[in-house]
């Protein structure tokens, strides 16, 4: 891997024009933190978070002055650069489209570049690991990832350690190149993370991205997708686990802008202990040039105790009617009496059940990652939280 500089990184109304239609659920980008209004939390983008526990980023009350060590391995053929504000890589792809977003972007002071070479394949994973230090003065960091043509990568982010932090990413997937991005939250408990990463998927193209959301005490993860010609892919999972008083919240926009474009979202999430909260927003734009393209998006909730809330909204916005395919789910519920009966029935005891029904429901998700040593690593995680209170998860109500 080079490493070029070795410095520590610190609802609009739609628009119709015969080249665009805005999204209706999405307000419109400026680099400009003005033109981005405090948020009061009635505005649709904001009417799920609890901004009293966003320590500031929302309103420009934050402590200045955090640090983080971020520290990257990779391959040799990996480049990984610390450049400036004015590279013109940085705000190539992606507009800030919220106010935590907006700050972070006038906020952050040099941004990471992190590029693999045009038919390069890679053997080995480039890992991002992301310790945040004591206190709760804010962080803000920006992040370009740039996988050139015909090249092959997989990238793993990883956030540990105690953190007020807000960012972007901008990841670039070239023609024909495959990209596999995992991006792992595994705060501590009084940890609070706002970031917005969004993907331009190149003609014949693949994205796959995952998100893990185990810790901090408040998360909100966005996730854009548009593309940059016919043919591409873009696959987005999601793994999610809240304990009492947490609050983790994701957020998808897939912009299907050119025709022949697939996409396919699948998000999972479990609850247990009171106060525990999540939020599924998922949205796909299908625009009236967008044909022949297939979009799906699911989101399933699994609610192990009382005192748990799963807010969950797919949306599906469809611009023309010359589409091979288009749907969505979503479900919550507690947990299938059916597949505890054959269990049970089966000698094995309720608890362990229990245990095996939430392994199986998160398991399907795991095994698609298709980078080994995280599966292993998320597969040990969820028992890891299942062991918090497994024992006394609440059957169904009788």
């Amino acid at each position: 891997m080079t490493v070029l500089d070795e410095a520590a990184l610190v609802v609009a109304d739609a628009v119709e024009s015969p080249a665009k239609v805005t999204s209706h659920l999405h307000p419109a980008g400026s680099f400009d933190l003005a033109d981005h209004p405090v948020p009061r939390g009635i505005e649709e983008i904001w009417r799920f978070t609890p901004l009293r526990r966003l320590k500031g980023l929302h309103n420009g009350n934050f402590t200045a002055g955090g640090h983080a060590d971020v520290q990257v391995e990779g391959p040799d053929e990996v480049t990984v650069e610390l450049v400036e504000r004015d590279d013109p890589r940085v705000g190539s792809i992606y507009t800030p489209t919220d106010r935590v977003s907006a700050q972070a972007w006038t906020s952050f002071e040099r941004a990471r570049v992190i590029t693999v070479p045009a038919d390069c394949e890679l053997t080995e994973p480039v890992v991002v690991t992301v310790t945040g230090g004591e206190g709760d003065s804010a962080v803000f960091d920006h992040l370009v990832v740039d996988i050139r043509a015909h090249a092959r990568a997989t990238l793993v982010l990883q956030h540990r350690g105690h953190t007020v932090r807000a960012g972007n990413a901008e990841i670039l997937v070239g023609d024909g190149a495959s990209l596999t991005m995992v991006s792992m939250q595994d705060w501590e408990d009084d940890a609070v993370h706002l970031a917005h990463l969004h993907a331009r998927v190149g003609r014949d193209a693949i994205y796959r991205q995952a998100l893990v959301s185990f810790g901090g005490d408040l998360v909100r993860i966005s996730s854009s997708v548009e593309y940059a010609g016919t043919g591409g892919d873009a696959q987005l999972l999601g793994l999610y686990f809240a304990d009492a008083g947490q609050h983790l919240e994701h957020r998808l926009f897939v912009d299907h802008n050119a025709p022949r474009t697939r996409s396919n979202v699948d998000y999972r999430g479990a609850l247990q202990g009171k106060g525990a909260h999540t939020v599924w927003i998922g949205d796909v734009l299908i625009r009236k040039v967008a044909e022949g393209i297939t979009t799906y998006e699911s989101n399933r909730n699994l609610v192990l105790t009382d005192g748990c809330r799963a807010d969950s909204v797919p949306n599906l916005e469809i611009e023309t009617g010359e589409i091979e395919g288009a749907g969505h789910a979503s479900t919550t519920g507690r947990f299938d009496d059916e597949q505890l009966f054959y269990l049970r029935s089966r000698g094995i005891p309720e608890a362990e059940a229990r245990r095996l029904v939430v392994h199986g429901f998160f398991a399907d998700i795991i095994r698609r990652i298709g980078v080994p040593e995280v599966e292993a690593r998320l597969l040990a995680a969820v028992e890891a939280e299942l062991a918090v209170n497994v024992g006394s998860i609440d059957g169904p109500d009788r």
